[in-house]
Protein backbone atom coordinates (compact mmCIF):
# COMPACT_ATOMS: atom_id res chain seq x y z
CA UNK A 1 0.00 0.00 0.00
CA UNK A 2 1.22 3.50 -0.87
CA UNK A 3 0.23 7.03 0.10
CA UNK A 4 0.34 9.38 -2.88
CA UNK A 5 0.72 12.99 -1.75
CA UNK A 6 0.21 15.82 -4.22
CA UNK A 7 0.52 19.56 -3.74
CA UNK A 8 -1.54 21.36 -6.39
CA UNK A 9 -2.77 24.91 -7.00
CA UNK A 10 -5.99 25.63 -5.11
CA UNK A 11 -7.65 26.39 -8.44
CA UNK A 12 -7.10 22.77 -9.55
CA UNK A 13 -8.92 21.17 -6.59
CA UNK A 14 -12.24 20.54 -8.32
CA UNK A 15 -10.62 19.17 -11.48
CA UNK A 16 -8.49 16.79 -9.40
CA UNK A 17 -11.55 15.66 -7.42
CA UNK A 18 -13.45 14.92 -10.62
CA UNK A 19 -10.56 12.92 -12.09
CA UNK A 20 -9.98 10.96 -8.87
CA UNK A 21 -13.68 10.07 -8.54
CA UNK A 22 -13.63 8.69 -12.08
CA UNK A 23 -10.88 6.16 -11.25
CA UNK A 24 -11.96 2.73 -10.05
CA UNK A 25 -8.60 2.28 -8.26
CA UNK A 26 -9.32 5.23 -5.95
CA UNK A 27 -11.61 4.51 -3.00
CA UNK A 28 -11.23 7.94 -1.40
CA UNK A 29 -8.95 10.90 -0.93
CA UNK A 30 -8.36 13.81 1.43
CA UNK A 31 -7.90 17.50 0.64
CA UNK A 32 -6.05 19.77 3.05
CA UNK A 33 -5.49 23.50 2.45
CA UNK A 34 -1.76 24.34 2.60
CA UNK A 35 0.46 27.28 1.70
CA UNK A 36 3.92 26.90 0.34
CA UNK A 37 7.00 28.57 -0.94
CA UNK A 38 9.45 27.01 -3.35
CA UNK A 39 11.91 27.84 -6.07
CA UNK A 40 10.33 29.37 -9.13
CA UNK A 41 10.89 27.97 -12.60
CA UNK A 42 10.43 29.54 -16.02
CA UNK A 43 7.19 27.57 -16.43
CA UNK A 44 5.57 28.92 -13.24
CA UNK A 45 2.87 31.55 -13.64
CA UNK A 46 3.71 35.07 -12.59
CA UNK A 47 2.96 35.50 -8.89
CA UNK A 48 0.07 37.76 -7.97
CA UNK A 49 0.83 40.92 -5.98
CA UNK A 50 -0.61 39.19 -2.90
CA UNK A 51 1.66 36.17 -3.33
CA UNK A 52 4.74 38.39 -3.84
CA UNK A 53 4.00 40.35 -0.64
CA UNK A 54 3.01 37.38 1.53
CA UNK A 55 5.73 35.14 0.12
CA UNK A 56 3.75 31.93 -0.32
CA UNK A 57 0.99 30.60 -2.54
CA UNK A 58 -2.30 28.91 -1.57
CA UNK A 59 -2.22 25.22 -2.48
CA UNK A 60 -4.15 22.04 -1.74
CA UNK A 61 -2.59 18.84 -0.45
CA UNK A 62 -4.19 15.65 -1.73
CA UNK A 63 -3.60 12.32 0.04
CA UNK A 64 -4.64 9.12 -1.73
CA UNK A 65 -4.11 5.58 -0.41
CA UNK A 66 -3.46 3.23 -3.31
CA UNK A 67 -2.33 -0.25 -4.16
CA UNK A 68 1.29 -0.19 -5.31
CA UNK A 69 0.47 -0.80 -8.96
CA UNK A 70 -2.13 2.01 -9.16
CA UNK A 71 0.18 4.91 -8.32
CA UNK A 72 1.59 5.51 -11.80
CA UNK A 73 -1.84 5.52 -13.46
CA UNK A 74 -3.25 7.99 -10.91
CA UNK A 75 -0.28 10.34 -11.33
CA UNK A 76 -0.65 10.24 -15.11
CA UNK A 77 -4.39 10.95 -14.86
CA UNK A 78 -3.81 13.99 -12.66
CA UNK A 79 -0.86 15.23 -14.69
CA UNK A 80 -3.26 16.37 -17.39
CA UNK A 81 -5.24 18.54 -14.97
CA UNK A 82 -2.43 20.36 -13.17
CA UNK A 83 0.67 19.85 -15.29
CA UNK A 84 3.94 21.28 -14.05
CA UNK A 85 2.32 23.35 -11.29
CA UNK A 86 2.08 20.34 -8.97
CA UNK A 87 4.55 18.26 -7.03
CA UNK A 88 4.05 14.76 -5.65
CA UNK A 89 5.73 12.06 -3.64
CA UNK A 90 4.90 8.51 -2.67
CA UNK A 91 5.45 6.88 0.72
CA UNK A 92 4.96 3.35 1.97
CA UNK A 93 2.05 2.70 4.32
CA UNK A 94 2.80 0.09 6.98
CA UNK A 95 -0.73 -0.06 8.36
CA UNK A 96 -4.08 1.64 8.02
CA UNK A 97 -7.63 1.15 9.24
CA UNK A 98 -10.55 2.78 10.99
CA UNK A 99 -10.78 3.62 14.66
CA UNK A 100 -14.15 2.20 15.64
Amino acid sequence: MKNLVLIVPASAQQECADRLRALSTVDGFTFTPVEGHGARTDRDPVLSPRDRVVGYVPRVRIDVLLDDEAVTAVVETLRGSVGHQAVYWVTDVDAYGRLE
